[in-house]
């Protein structure tokens, strides 16, 4: 496998590591990108553009990253706490009034955003059209009873989210999310970044699809521990039924599903992108602008919601919508939050060390919260930002 682009002078155990992904951990197609102190110094890709095709990966391939969106959906709230537009301690519904139905008038902002809104699944299912309607989305959300009473616990809310946060955004700002983050996000840092997929920009994007693990020597592989087998097994399960809130399961490489924005599932984004983003988090970045205060940078990684996790059935830890660096989905450091896409994608910040991580692949596995590729490279550019 030929790796092509450039590391700067001691992050050599990362190209090594990028390499070996696709050497004995399966990878098809992928990109890593690490900025430190804002400027770039990891920028590898190889293999295929599409899962399933021989194109090769060029530089500024895209593919969609899953649930690693919710941590720029996360991002959107917290900056609007930051600007004085969003206050976290107040009720959802003192911005969305219809939000206040069925027992979730004490839902607080904060709850919403670290998955202890009680809302992670609906009683009917959205269909993906249905799904891609911003109004049919939020008054689902709105209509649901929760689960738990809100505050009171936590669990992932894997599809819902989409609606909470997007709704939330469109209140407050009179703006759609996807149209926020271009504005907002994306042009002023200058990342390739979408949610909502221009039509301009479909050409980059490659397609996506499930791989299975490789066998590893001697013919085992890791099995998950039967509760949480037996919770993703069991439709009545709340982990079931929250990754079934859109049935059937969209189709990821079907361009009006790119096109829609649901901010919990389907961004869009290169790993320069997600790097970029993350690195503006936390400082300066090159050709670009600083987006979080330092104040901010702190409520990002202050813990919110931590132990077993009502719909993932693991140990869980979630600040205000990142999650936070833990057993189940291992980061940087302790000092990091992120959020990873399941199956694949990964995005992070590290303040500690000025250290921002992306990194993009077009083949899903089964994992959620920690793909043993992106661990891979994690263990490498710990290695590396130690030496």
């Amino acid at each position: 496998m030929v790796v092509n682009g450039t590391v700067a002078d001691g992050f050599e155990p990362v190209r090594e590591a990028f390499a070996g992904n696709f050497a004995s951990l399966g990878d098809r197609g992928a990109a890593v990108a690490v900025y430190r102190d804002g400027h770039k110094v990891v920028d590898l890709w190889a293999g295929t553009r599409d899962v399933d095709g021989a194109a090769p990966w060029e530089h500024g391939t895209a593919q969609i990253v899953r649930s690693a969106t919710k941590g720029v959906a996360a991002a959107v709230l917290l900056l609007l706490h930051q600007r004085g537009q969003l206050d976290l301690d107040a009720p959802v519904g003192a911005y969305w009034p219809e939000y206040k139905a069925a027992g979730k008038e004490r839902t607080l902002v904060r709850h919403l955003l670290a998955h202890r809104a009680g809302v992670p699944v609906l009683d009917r299912p959205l269909t993906p059209a249905e799904a891609a309607d911003p109004d049919l989305g939020a008054a689902a959300v709105a209509a649901q009873a929760p689960a738990w009473e809100p505050g009171t616990d936590h669990g992932y809310h894997a599809q819902t989210y989409s609606w909470l946060t997007g709704e939330l955004v469109r209140r407050v700002t009179g703006r759609g999310i996807g149209e926020w983050i271009a504005d907002e996000i994306s042009g002023p840092v200058g990342a390739d970044l979408w949610l909502g997929l221009p039509a301009a920009q479909s050409a980059r994007v490659g397609r996506v699809g499930q791989v299975d693990a490789p066998t590893p020597a001697g013919g085992l592989r890791a099995r998950p521990k039967r509760s949480v087998a037996d919770a993703y097994a069991d439709p009545r399960s709340l982990t079931r039924r929250a990754f079934a809130a859109i049935t059937p399961l969209p189709d990821e490489n079907d361009p009006a599903y790119r096109a829609a924005a649901l901010p919990a599932s389907n961004g869009i984004a290169t790993a320069d992108g997600l790097a970029r983003f993350y690195a503006s988090l936390i400082g300066e970045v090159e050709g670009g602008v600083r987006l979080f205060t330092p104040e901010t940078v702190e409520l990002a990684r202050a813990e919110e919601s931590r132990g077993p996790d009502r719909v993932l059935v693991v140990n869980t830890r979630f600040g205000l919508g990142h999650m936070l660096h833990g057993g189940a989905s291992p980061l940087l450091s302790p000092a990091s939050f992120g959020h990873p896409g399941r199956g694949g994608a990964l995005g992070l910040a590290d303040p500690d060390s000025g250290i921002a991580f992306g990194y993009v692949t077009n083949g899903f596995r089964t994992s959620v919260t920690a793909d043993p590729r992106a661990q891979a490279l994690l263990r490498a550019l710990r290695t590396a930002a130690t030496g």
